[in-house]
Formats: C-alpha cells, structure tokens, sequence
C-alpha cells in the first residue's frame, strides 16, 4: 500500500516538473522570439511611451513702429522645477543649505521653507518640484547659477521649462490693430490685426526637442541641447509712428468720456503714400472705462450722414451739372420728397444760398435738392461716379474683417424713389471710416486714390524681404478742376461753415462734418447719433488726412460733428504741426536738441570703440541699444521700454556669430 502511495507522488512529482519543463521551454522560446523576432517593436513602443520628441516653438517676429519703437516682441519665460532624485548623496547633502539660501534670497520665502521642501521632495522621492514661474531670462540665468543648480540637469536636478509670451511695450494703445494670432476655444484659428495678417512671416520654423517620461504626465528633457534647433520669425516695420499714435489716442479717449459716448475710431494717414501713421479704436466697458476691443475703423460699416455729401458734390460738378453758385431755396428747412421729410439742422434752414454755401453748413436740403434734380431722370450716371470713386468696393487693406460697403444700385430690387434723394446726404448707403477716409485723402491727393497700409516693410535683422510702397487704387477720380473747387469749399467749411468753431488763423484745414442718425425708425430708445470729421492738414499743402467717429454721444451735453469729433481733428493737426501755417514744418526739426546731440554722440563714440566684445549699454535709450549691438552682428531682445537697465551679457565679452543678448528697459 505504502508503494503504491510513493508510486503515485512520484508520477505527479515527475507530471509537475514536466509541466514547469515544458513553460520553461515555451517562456524560452517567447523570450527569444521577443529579443530577435519581435524586440524592434518592443523597443520602441517602450521608447514613445517614456521618450519622446516635444515641438519647442520659435520665436515670433517682433512688431515695429515706423520710428523704430516696439510693439509687439516675444519674450522668453521660464519655470523651473527640481528632479530631487538626480543629485547624489553627497552633492545633496553638501548644497542643499546654499540652494535654499540663494532661493530665498531671489524668491523671498525663508530659507527654512526652501530647505524643508528640498529635504521633502528628496523623500518623496518627488522627481518634478515646481520652484519658480515665470522667471524673465535673467532670472533665469541667476537661478541657474545657484549651488547644485550650477551643476546640470543630471548632476543638479535642475529642470527647464521655457516658453514665449507676447509682449505689447507701449500698452494697450492701438492693440486691436497690431492684433493677435491665436487659436479659439473651439479650435478656430483667429488671426486678427498686423500680427494675423503678416503671420506666415512673423512665425518661424518650430525646433523639436527629447523629453523623457519621468513620472505621470511628467516630462524633462534629455539633454541640455536642442535636437533641433527654432529659427525666430522675421519682424514687421508697421507704418504706425507712436508719437502720432499717441497723441490721436488720448484725443480720441477725453472725447469719449466727456460726451459718455459709446465707442469711437481714429484714423491717421499719410495723404501721398496712404501709410497709416495713428490708429485708434475704443470701445465703452460697463465700468465706464475704455478699451480697445474692436477695430471700428476697419470693420465697422455704417451709414455715414453728411461727409458723403462730398461724394454728391463732387459727381455734380464732374458732370458740369450745375455751378457751386447755383442758389437753392431751403423752403424753410423742410424738403419734402415722397411724402417724407428732409430737414436741416437749423430750424427754419438757411433761406436762399448757394450749392458751395450749402455744402459749407451741410444743408440736407441743398444736397438733396441738387442730387435729385439733376439726376432723377438718369439715376444710373450718379451711381456710376460713386463705383467709380470705388466707393462700393473693400479698399483690399491687409487687416481682416474689413466691412462691406454698400452703394445701391437702381437695377436693386429694393430700390426706390426715395434711394437717390437718400443717398445726396448720405443715407441709405454704408461705409467703413478707414473707406470714407480713403476718399477724402484722394481730394487731398489731388485725385490719386491710395490704398491704407499698415505695414511698410518686412526685415530679417538688416536685410529687407519686403517693402510695400504706395498702392495706387485711382491714378485719378475726377478732373482736376473738380479737386480744386472741392478743396476751396471744404477749406471754407472750417473757415466760415459748420467746423468754424475749430478755425484757428494760425493753422490751415479742411474738412467736413458729419451728424448721422443712426438706427432712425427704431424709436427714441433705439435711435442714436454719430459724430464724424474728415479731412486734411494743411489745408494748401496736405501732409495728412485724419477721420474721427464717435458714436452714442450724450444728447445733453452735444451731438454735432462739429462739437463731439472736430475738436479731436484739430488736436492732431496742432499736435504734429507748428502753429505757423507758412513753414508746414514739424516742430523743432530743424533746431538743435542739447539731449539729443549728447545720445548721439554717445552712440557713435561707443559704435566707433567697440567692434568684438560686448559694450556697456547701461543707462542707454533702448532705441539706439538695438541699432549699435544690431550692427555688432548680435540677435536683441528688449524687455520693457526706455532706457536699457539690464544686459544679458556682461560688457568684454566675446560676440560669437548669432549671439542673442537680452535687454531690460525701464
């Protein structure tokens, strides 16, 4: 019985080690087919999920204003954090006290607090500790330079993490027009201003580099070095000139808040090239501040009122139609016309008086009357001289959302007796401001119609990729004569007419108001007006053309184009030119300026002395910073605006080939 027992233990003894014979066999087997058939694959499946190859982004081009100024530019930000497990015993131990040290010193938390959460995470085994954010280069550097930090990413445990912010130096000033190119919540791009129009020249080629996979859904890099290097995008030279700028934005904004108004534009350009130089666009927030938040001047396309007058005018003489001497009757400041009204602005009109003198208080009645008349037969040849002055088309400016004009047209199926009359002062038509002003800088431009630029000029450091020059749209809108006559009556308009409120004998302008009714048949509630001022300065010799559009003024304290928006035109014209119409000089151009000299010859003497290391710019304007280390072969990047109070890289240094040195401006 006991040798059957020790039979049946033995035969199960020999079934159980055959069993663990035959899994060794078939594990050898499947070990050898990973390692040989199917290890390639393994391998790498192993390597994406712990490395991996993350897109480090370029650099964007930075943003200038004509006179060199920033407004736009990239900057470096860091975070750091902490593999506390990569230092050895030894280094841990001998630095941990200095570190937590230096990082108070820098950060402001004690030192105590520093060393607990180093000894902590040293614990914890933690391989990703967050010790700062948002570090500027500088910082950065310093906080590399720290005990154990100075010792590497292997040796220190010190971990990176760099990305780029865009940085607006002058503020908020005309931010909507240098705009933004980024990617909505919904996954649509959104490219909006001088940034999402030039945005396949401000980006540049992303760089890729190894990261590896050192705990969940954390990642540092491998090495110290790029695998791939970025290559910085190029910068855009805008037409924008801050000095200008400034002033028609803080003209514009004490417009606004006196008359409570709801929103408003400016618009700055010059007569010849069509450069824009000052742009403005504010919008009311709910806590009774300003903002720029929509571009109204581009997008924002509406019935105009009474600077489309000038569009009336100037088809009737063209055609030789009638003489700025032919006398209207107001009939008492009431036309009526198919059973409805058109009035004018003074109660009781202005008796009998010329077509210029009309023009010149912007009689509704007299512009009506001579549209009507002479055109009431043959309407389809007014409509002609408003598609030739290109007046139903977008102006095709680089910015995006430029709004649609419309000019009706009698083959429309909506249109009626009443469109004709209608549109002699500016009603039932649409336009842009930046489309109105167009027009009025053709007058000015003795009838060569421009396209408005906003970009001058596309640069790689100091090589030009591009240069955009004026853009003739209309070598000539109407004769000569034409522009002569239109030009005197609008003169008269500031001088004797609805702007003589903002003549000065001092200094020459022209121009025409513009007091629109906007929403009208919507009831009081719905109902508002819009202010408006086109023109140019100097009147004989016109350099620049400006338009200003308020919009939702206060009733009680004034709605009339000559009160809300001209003085915002006359600000800006006084601002960029003498008081002596007979020079037409900008003020101080040609005199000495004993500060400037004293930079300009710091400059140049520093320019002169310096060729391969790296000068001391200290106490420098930021301006002339750029130029002298941009001609020494260096990369810049300037933080803040002034004077430079910081430099990446110490004065003596050798300047190596694309070097880049930071400069802190304040």
């Amino acid at each position: 019985m006991a040798v059957d027992n020790d039979k049946k233990i033995s035969y199960r003894i020999y079934l159980v080690a055959f069993a663990i014979f035959v899994m060794a066999i078939l594990v050898t087997v499947k070990l050898a087919n990973i390692q040989w058939v199917e290890g390639d694959y393994y391998r790498q499946l192993a390597k994406d999920r712990t490395v991996k190859n993350v897109t480090i982004h370029a650099n964007r081009g930075n943003v200038y204003s004509a006179d060199g100024s920033l407004l736009a530019t990239s900057i470096p930000n860091y975070n750091i954090r902490f593999d506390a497990l990569a230092p050895n015993d030894k280094d841990f131990n001998k630095y941990l006290e200095p570190l937590a040290d230096s990082l108070s010193v820098m950060l402001g938390e004690s030192s105590e607090y520093y060393y607990s959460q180093l000894k902590r995470a040293r614990a914890k085994k933690n391989r990703y500790l967050l010790i700062a954010r948002d570090l500027s280069f500088t910082e950065y550097l310093r906080i590399k330079s720290f005990p154990l930090f100075n010792r590497g990413a292997f040796k220190g445990g010190i971990i990176t993490e760099q990305r780029t912010i865009r940085e607006h130096p002058i503020g908020k000033i005309a931010e909507r027009t240098i705009g933004y190119e980024r990617v909505s919540f919904n996954g649509e791009n959104l490219e909006v201003g001088i940034e999402g129009a030039f945005a396949k020249y401000l980006n540049g080629k992303d760089g890729k580099r190894l990261m590896q996979k050192i705990a969940k859904n954390q990642w540092k890099p491998i090495s110290d070095n790029n695998e791939i290097e970025p290559v910085d995008g190029c910068d855009i030279v805008s037409t924008i000139d801050v000095y200008i700028q400034d002033i028609a934005h803080h003209a514009l904004l004490k417009q606004l808040e006196y008359y409570e108004a709801d929103h408003g534009c400016v618009v700055v350009m010059e007569t010849k090239t069509g450069y824009v130089k000052a742009i403005s666009n504010l919008g009311r927030h709910e806590n009774g501040s300003y903002y720029e938040t929509i571009n109204y001047a581009v997008g924002e396309s509406q019935e105009p009122g009474s600077t489309f007058k000038l569009a009336g005018l100037i088809a009737l003489l063209e055609d030789k139609k009638v003489d700025t001497s032919h006398v209207y009757d107001c009939h008492g400041g009431e036309f009526v016309i198919y059973n409805r009204k058109v009035r004018d602005s003074k109660k009781g009109g202005y008796g009998k008086i010329s077509l210029a003198r009309g023009f010149e208080l912007s009689s509704n009645t007299v512009l009506v009357q001579a549209v009507y008349e002479n055109y009431k037969d043959n309407p389809q040849q007014f409509v002609d001289h408003l598609n030739a002055f290109g007046l139903n088309k977008r102006l095709g400016v680089c910015i995006k959302g430029e709004g649609k004009p419309r000019i009706p047209q009698p083959q429309d199926k909506n249109w009626s007796g009443l469109s004709l009359p209608w549109m002699g002062f500016g009603y039932g038509v649409s336009m842009t401001p930046l489309q109105t002003l167009a027009f009025y800088n053709a007058v000015a431009n003795n009838g060569e119609l421009v396209r408005p630029l906003f970009v001058q000029e596309i640069k790689e450091w100091d090589r030009t990729i591009k240069k955009f020059d004026k853009e003739v749209i209309n070598p000539k809108i109407c004769s000569q004569e034409t522009i002569d006559q239109v030009r005197a009556i609008m003169e008269n308009v500031v001088k004797k007419g609805t702007g003589s409120k903002l003549y000065s004998p001092n200094f020459s302008m022209a121009g025409k108001t513009g007091t629109a009714q906007v929403n009208y048949g919507k009831g009081k509630d719905g109902m508002y007006y819009s202010s408006s001022f086109a023109g140019y300065f100097p009147a004989d010799n016109p350099q620049y053309s400006c338009i200003v559009v308020i919009h939702k003024p206060s009733i009680s304290k004034g709605y009339y184009g000559a009160d809300v928006s001209g003085p915002v035109f006359k600000r800006i014209a006084q601002k960029i030119y003498t008081d002596v119409p007979s020079t037409n000089k900008v003020k101080k151009l040609d005199g000495q300026i004993k500060e400037q000299d004293k930079l300009y010859a710091s400059y140049y003497d520093k320019e002169a002395k310096v060729k391969n290391v790296v000068p001391n710019i200290i106490g420098m304007s930021g301006m002339d910073a750029v130029a002298l280390l941009g001609n020494m072969g260096l990369k810049v990047k300037v933080i803040g605006i002034g004077k430079v109070k910081k430099q990446s890289l110490q004065p003596g240094e050798a300047i190596y080939k694309d070097q880049t040195i930071i400069l802190e401006l304040s």
